[in-house]
């Protein structure tokens, strides 16, 4: 029996000027799947994870979230229904505290300071940051950034987190460390979209790879299917691929 769909989209485009970034996708998110998005640079990978985050609006099509349509509605209106997400590059408030990075999060739903500092207290120990919830954000080593994004996405209490390529550049303890904390989070509940280029780890991670390529969806199924299918060898993974 399938998982009800969180997200649907239905002939998504989207035109910078005169390039097609993404060309009628359509593309369905399980509840409670992690999702892996990629593709070679250029794909429009980044683009529909910006048009479901609500970053950018679209050109043509609609985006379903569950049963109501948010085509329309901005990012901060789509995070206060649930969808959450991080930056490939680290977007922290540089000279606040970690926790006080934490506590802009949870204000999504919490009214009180008191309420919000306990979420934002909470959420750093459930990712391992609360040893440096008084360390400057600026302080903060890359991969420790990347950890403080996913809580003060979490502190928004999502049913849907967009990750971009927070696995890039970590060392394999830290990635180890990275995957463990995202099985963790959609044990709990909340449904994933990775954007990553790092393929030895996403795809034992992922349950379902989308591989995009000059705009479309060019394959999309269990990793193991995918990393076998001969247009996304040709487009993406190459030779060197399809002789191991």
């Amino acid at each position: 029996m399938s998982s009800p769909t969180i997200v649907t989209c239905r002939g998504v485009s989207k035109r910078f000027g005169g390039l097609l970034a993404n060309d009628g996708i359509d593309l369905t998110i399980a509840r409670g799947e992690i999702l892996g998005l990629i593709g070679p640079n250029g794909a429009g990978k980044s683009t529909l994870f910006n048009l479901i985050a609500g970053a950018f609006p679209v050109s043509s099509g609609t985006i379903m979230l569950g049963d109501r349509e948010i085509t329309a509605l901005s990012a901060q209106q789509r995070c206060k229904l649930g969808v959450a997400r991080t930056y490939q590059v680290p977007r922290s408030f540089e000279s606040m505290t970690v926790i006080e990075n934490v506590t802009v999060g949870a204000f999504v739903r919490q009214r009180r300071v008191s309420a919000a500092l306990e979420k934002a207290y909470r959420t750093l120990e459930y990712v391992g940051l609360v040893e440096h919830a008084t360390v400057a954000a600026a302080d903060l080593s890359p991969p420790l950034k990347r950890r403080l994004e996913i809580a003060r996405a979490l502190a928004t209490e999502p049913t849907l987190l967009l990750l971009d390529e927070v696995l890039t550049g970590l060392t394999p303890s830290e990635a180890r460390a990275g995957v463990e904390l995202i099985r963790t989070i959609r044990d709990s509940g909340v449904t994933i979209v990775m954007v990553e280029h790092v393929m030895e780890i996403v795809m034992p991670l992922v349950d379902r790879a989308v591989v995009l390529n000059l705009g479309k969806v060019l394959a999309e199924g269990k990793p193991k299917d995918v990393v076998r299918d001969e247009s996304v060898i040709t487009a993406y993974l190459g030779d060197r691929h399809r002789a191991a």
